[in-house]
């Protein structure tokens, strides 16, 4: 991103080189792991899901107790970054990731159009839910945590489910619920000040380092490169200094933690700039912010590392990075695509029953004799499909 008008501000250097520690190590806030609010019905944090789906994702999020507009978002996300275009190696289809037999019991026509289109993103986002509510409904008897029990079913199948009780000791299942659960906060509005990061001074300190060192798009500060970074290169190596390992991309550093308002930054938050504020897809900088209104960001071509005003007009949000956050986020290929997470499953799992539509939508079709959701005939995915946008890596090298 070529900044605007931003320039290297020598009373930038003042107002970071003094007192950003002390705003850091002192300033404390209430963690708002959650809203405080049913969790169902908890609002999505702006700019985290495109604009066209944002009202999709908070009405169909709704459709059962075990679920939230959250957590489907960060299913969706973790499924295929929200490319309705989506298609694994495996024959998983559009931004659900659903595999045709699936598709055919639980495929739900979103936007009433008389038509049930697995590259239709409304429908899949009908369909997501509407999966994961008869998943809900087959474990529902099972003791303990409901959302839980819910993912885990959808990860390892609702036998293994109800076979241990819970969730099962599988450690790629495990993963799955910890890291949705995790991710879903990322896609929560807060509804109280959001929790000051820990290694947030550490972050800057590395970066403060770096000031003066000659951008490299796609650097990441190796030997090989003489040690120059991009935009996101340098913020995954500030991370990496204090132990939290950052995705490569902007767009996807995005998702790292929850979102502070305009007025909430501390020192350490990652700063992020998008063409179309309205679609987090776009994201195509970030930067570490040290207070006073800068930034420290490697910022384009021919500019080196420097502290630089944050307020334009592309600026979408701040993400305050955590060590969950940072972990639950999906893997993106070389190419962009992301990696969706496995199904381990078993093969004789009954297939869930599947739960009514909203009022003003038609009835998903009834479940048939297809195996387990998370078996082998009836998974969604392995692997999801290419990138969101096509510029997944562009995001990154900035």
């Amino acid at each position: 991103m070529v900044l605007r008008k931003a320039g290297t501000a020598a009373a930038a250097a003042g107002v970071v080189a003094v007192g950003f520690i002390g705003l850091v190590t002192v300033a404390t806030y209430a963690a708002s792991g959650a809203p405080q609010q049913s969790a169902n019905r908890a609002a999505l944090s702006p700019g985290t899901v495109p604009a066209a789906y944002q009202g999709p994702i908070q009405q169909w999020g709704s459709l059962c107790p075990e679920i939230s507009p959250p957590m489907l978002a960060a299913q969706l996300y973790q499924e295929s970054g929200f490319d309705p275009g989506a298609r694994s190696p495996v024959g998983a289809q559009g931004m659900a990731q659903f595999m045709p037999a699936t598709w055919g019991t639980y495929g739900t026509d979103g936007n009433n159009d008389g038509k049930k289109d697995v590259w239709d993103p409304l429908d899949a986002i009908a369909s997501a839910a509407t999966f994961d509510c008869a998943l809900a409904d087959d474990v529902a008897k099972v003791p303990g945590d409901r959302q839980a029990n819910l993912l885990a079913a959808y990860n390892a199948g609702p036998y293994a489910v109800t076979k241990y009780g819970g969730i099962p000791p599988y450690k790629e299942t495990q993963g799955y619920v910890k890291n949705i659960q995790a991710m879903a906060r990322s896609f929560t509005a807060p509804t109280a000040p959001v929790a000051v990061s820990q290694q947030s001074a550490g972050a800057i300190y590395f970066a403060q380092t770096k000031l003066g060192t000659p951008y490299l798009w796609g650097g990441e500060g190796l030997p090989s490169q003489n040690g120059r970074f991009d935009c996101s290169g340098l913020t995954q190596a500030a991370y990496a200094s204090v132990g939290i390992t950052l995705p490569r991309v902007a767009n996807d550093q995005w998702y790292a933690g929850q979102h502070p308002s305009r007025d909430q930054l501390r020192p350490g938050d990652l700063v992020f700039w998008a063409t179309d504020l309205g679609d987090p897809r776009t994201i195509h900088h970030v930067g570490i912010y040290v207070g006073g209104g800068y930034m420290i960001n490697a910022p384009h071509t021919g500019a080196v590392i420097r502290y630089d005003k944050i307020d334009s007009k592309e600026y979408i949000g701040a993400t305050r990075v955590t060590s969950d956050g940072a972990e639950a986020l999906p893997v993106r290929n070389t190419d962009g695509s992301i990696t969706g997470p496995s199904r381990p499953g078993t093969p004789d799992s009954p297939a869930p029953s599947a739960p009514a539509a909203p009022a003003n939508q038609a009835a998903p079709a009834p479940p048939s004799a297809l195996g387990a959701p998370g078996s082998a005939a009836t998974r969604r995915a392995v692997a999801a499909g290419p990138s969101p946008t096509g510029a997944g890596q562009n995001a990154a090298k900035s």
